[in-house]
């Protein structure tokens, strides 16, 4: 056989392991892509993604969207050759596996976490927006969890409202902790509830909950050491003066709380906060309107400008990522709060687009 063409089978040969062993040899990277966007004014398979009742709302027209992130389930192993291909993909990003599953958490385990932050996400969008409007929403101190053979169990569930602790009035749920930890492991502790289904009831009646009941239980000592304890988590609830739904699945996360809050504003709302644009946008928003960064910005303004966005409104923490790589034909509109969120709209409805708080660089 000729020198030359034994060197080329033999650099074929090699080619073909390197390509089978990049096949079969797993990576620890995961890959993050863009995701769809829903319109948060619109509907998604076939519902209203958001639906209020007990109020009067107004009809709304224009699009205020929610973006989303693809990223590979927590089980995928990536091998070589979809690294590569990843890294050399624009809109693609490949990190390693860790950066999206810390911990070794199961795909089971991110799914729980991500629907609890989703669910987190949609009070907090509630809230936010009926403040925006100055709308009252009571809040109240709830049983969050309770740790499983610790002295509350069975005596106290998720969801019950907490009144008072040995008689003290309750307001915040730091209160809880302050209270117990007043006495000593082994003594009792006194609280004052209403039951969860009584609380649930007199919500949907949009009622005040007449309904108590006094429970005690015998604490015991933490696992520091330190403190007595009944092992509960206490958590914040609150009630609203109407009915307030989102309905969308297969989405986890809290990265949509500012945009599902300007969605209930402006069905809320007499005057269209879009007037017919596409505006798009992320961030989360906790109870008093504050909105904050979230991961994926880059592929978040892909898949808005794919889907037609002609504005977006970033996270100020997000906004020097997102200048340094924005799409042809968005522009950025840096948000800290609800309520800059909803001045900007305003500028936009007014033709002074000059004066919008912009991203930069650096």
């Amino acid at each position: 056989m000729p020198r030359r063409t034994a060197t080329m089978l033999a650099s074929t040969l090699v080619l073909i392991c390197l390509l089978i062993a990049g096949v079969l040899i797993p990576v620890p990277y995961a890959e993050m892509s863009p995701g769809p966007t829903v319109n948060t004014l619109g509907e998604a398979r076939g519902e209203p993604v958001l639906r209020i009742s007990g109020r009067k709302t107004y009809p709304t027209d224009g699009h205020l969207n929610m973006t989303t992130v693809r990223v590979t389930s927590a089980d995928y192993r990536m091998n070589a050759v979809e690294a590569v291909y990843g890294w050399l993909a624009h809109d693609n990003v490949v990190v390693p596996h860790d950066t999206l599953y810390p911990d070794g958490k199961t795909e089971e385990e991110s799914s729980q976490e991500n629907a609890e932050e989703f669910s987190q996400s949609q009070e907090s969008a509630k809230v936010a927006a009926l403040g925006e409007l100055g709308i009252p929403v009571v809040a109240r101190v709830v049983v969050a969890t309770v740790v499983k053979g610790a002295p509350a169990e069975g005596k106290l569930h998720a969801g019950d409202v907490i009144k008072a602790v040995d008689g003290v009035p309750v307001k915040e749920q730091g209160d809880v902790a302050k209270q117990v930890t007043k006495r000593k492991p082994g003594q009792d502790v006194e609280f004052t509830i209403v039951p969860a289904k009584e609380a649930a009831a007199a919500e949907k009646a949009h009622k005040e909950p007449t309904v108590t009941r006094k429970v005690v239980i015998r604490t015991t000592t933490s696992e520091e050491g330190d403190r007595a304890v009944v092992g509960i988590q206490a958590g914040t609830d609150h009630v609203f003066p109407f009915t307030i739904d989102i309905n969308l699945a297969d989405v986890g996360g809290p990265s949509a709380g500012l945009m599902f809050a300007l969605g209930i504003v402006d069905k809320l709302t007499p005057e269209s906060l879009t007037e017919g644009r596409f505006i798009a946008g992320t961030g989360t928003i906790d109870d008093k309107g504050e909105v904050g960064p979230i991961g994926g910005i880059e592929m978040k303004l892909v898949g808005a400008r794919n889907a037609g966005a002609e504005y977006f409104l970033t996270p100020a923490d997000n906004c020097e990522a997102a200048a340094a790589d924005t799409p042809d034909g968005l522009t950025l509109i840096k948000v800290r709060t609800i309520d800059d969120a909803t001045k900007s709209l305003e500028k936009l409805r007014e033709g002074d687009t000059k004066s919008l708080p912009s991203c930069s660089k650096s």
